[in-house]
């Protein structure tokens, strides 16, 4: 009996031991784990979802431009592809990211249209230096354009042309709502090769490469995967709707052509630059005048802090809307308004949206110690004034507005340049009795084929300027402006 039950004691333990081990093994399997996570096999090619991005490119493709500019002068952040010869290396050696071209007498890049009425957008890069700026639409319309304003900060620029019918152009989408690994179509004209399409990802945002060249540049880049190459850039970074989200840029290359790294602006700074170019010809940038660095884990333990996020103040200067807001040294920012920022490109990012005189609230760390205050933005004079362009000041003054003219509307009228007067209000132009739709040839017998040269050399006279041209009804016109 005793044998019986020593032989039975040994199997049941025998059976616990087994049942206890069958668990350990088994509740991690590849099965009932994957049931847990939602995981399915994706082998057949059948059960693959296929990205779709025909309506996308349809939506683009039109309201992308090829930009031409002629006479251009060297520049260190020339753009573009040569026309006549391209070697990117020199750059790329210096700074192993390019935007490349050697600023000869024609380069080109690409453009996207804003507006029905002739609005685009570029970087500034490619028209910076350059001399007559050309347009041609994807239907192949060429048109001569204005230089409205640019800023070598943003690396964004805005032209202006005046085409004879409603163009069809690209709606804005909302680059903070972009997400990492999202699909994405860059639409320009690398080497020449006018409405190209390429897709890839969003491979990460808010990226600073260090390249842009202004004297307080903004760089929070979406990277992405799309293949963009010399001439793309200026042009189009949409979603898979079709709405713009950047402005490709910049390529990291160790060859000048596409690897896989590919930079655009982002479309919400990208729209606040060029509406401030459109109302003011400059753009309003609210500074808060502290010097930063991101929080890394050598910073926290240094400083004692509780955890690796946020951006750490390393001084605030004196009289700045910082300082006056009570920010100190060893503060750690970690919000803007209820956006979170754990990069100084992303912080730089929401502030660049702001204008002079714009209140925000920043949430920040103080002796481990959650606070919150309220800043007063300044400008880079350090107040909160608005600024305008020279231009913009000077159409105001005389109460006038100006559109650049076109090679087909010069050639109807049988003239070789002029400035049309689109708009007459209140102002040295009324007073005069120029009427709207006046076309100014000459002022003071100095022949004027863009809106800067008319406002440069009107604002440069004083006492009487004579300005010529044809009235709206074919006749010529001569008008005496009495400048203070």
């Amino acid at each position: 009996m005793k044998k019986y039950l020593v032989f039975f004691s040994v199997a049941l333990l025998g059976g616990i031991t087994a049942l206890g081990l069958s668990k350990v093994f088994t509740s991690n399997s590849p099965s009932e784990f994957g049931a847990k996570q939602n995981f399915q096999f994706t082998g057949m090619a059948g059960d693959m979802p296929q990205a779709n991005f025909i309506n996308a490119a349809q939506v683009a493709t039109p309201a992308v431009v090829h930009v031409k500019v002629t006479g251009s002068t060297d520049s260190p952040t020339g753009d573009g592809e040569s026309q006549e010869q391209f070697d990117p290396l020199d750059f790329f050696r210096k700074h192993g990211f390019t935007m490349p071209n050697q600023g000869e007498s024609q380069k080109s890049g690409s453009g996207v249209i804003l507006s029905e009425d002739g609005y685009i957008v570029t970087n500034n890069h490619v028209i910076e230096g350059g001399g007559s700026i050309e347009v041609v639409l994807n239907n192949k319309k060429s048109y001569k354009c204005t230089l409205v304003g640019s800023d070598p900060n943003f690396d964004i620029a805005l032209l202006k042309i005046d085409p004879k019918e409603k163009l069809q152009f690209v709606s804005y989408g909302n680059s903070d709502e972009v997400k990492v690994g999202e699909w994405v179509l860059a639409v320009g004209n690398p080497f020449n090769l006018t409405s190209t399409v390429t897709a890839g990802i969003v491979s990460a945002k808010a990226r600073n490469i260090r390249l842009i060249n202004g004297s307080s540049p903004v760089e929070a880049f979406i990277q992405t995967d799309a293949a963009v190459n010399p001439g793309n850039s200026g042009g189009a970074l949409v979603n898979a709707k079709g709405e713009l989200i950047g402005i490709n840029t910049a390529i990291a290359s160790q060859t000048g052509n596409y690897e896989g790294y590919a930079f655009a602006v982002p479309v919400n700074i990208v729209k606040k630059v060029v509406d401030d170019l459109h109302k003011y010809g400059k753009v309003q940038r609210g500074y808060l005048g502290i010097q930063i660095t991101d929080v890394d884990a050598k910073k926290a333990e240094e400083n004692d802090l509780k955890e690796v996020k946020g951006i750490f103040v390393e001084k605030t200067n004196d009289g700045s809307a910082a300082a006056e807001a009570g920010l100190k040294k060893g503060d750690v920012i970690l919000k803007v308004d209820d956006v979170e920022v754990n990069a100084v490109s992303e912080l730089q990012e929401q502030i660049s949206r702001r204008k002079p005189g714009d209140k925000v609230a920043l949430s920040y760390l103080r002796d481990n110690t959650l606070k919150t205050t309220d800043v007063i933005l300044k400008n880079e004079a350090g107040n909160t004034k608005i600024t305008e362009s020279a231009a913009i000041e000077t159409g105001r003054a005389l109460g006038a507005e100006f559109a650049s003219m076109d090679k087909n509307a010069l050639q109807k009228m049988e003239l070789k340049n002029g400035v049309k007067v689109t708009k007459v209000g209140t102002g040295k132009f009324r007073s005069a009795g120029i009427p709207e739709g006046f076309v100014i040839t000459k002022v003071d017998k100095k022949d004027v084929s863009s809106v800067s040269e008319v406002t440069a050399a009107i604002v440069s006279k004083k006492g009487g300027v004579l300005v010529e041209g044809i009235n709206p009804d074919g006749t010529k016109g001569y008008y005496a402006l009495g400048i203070e």
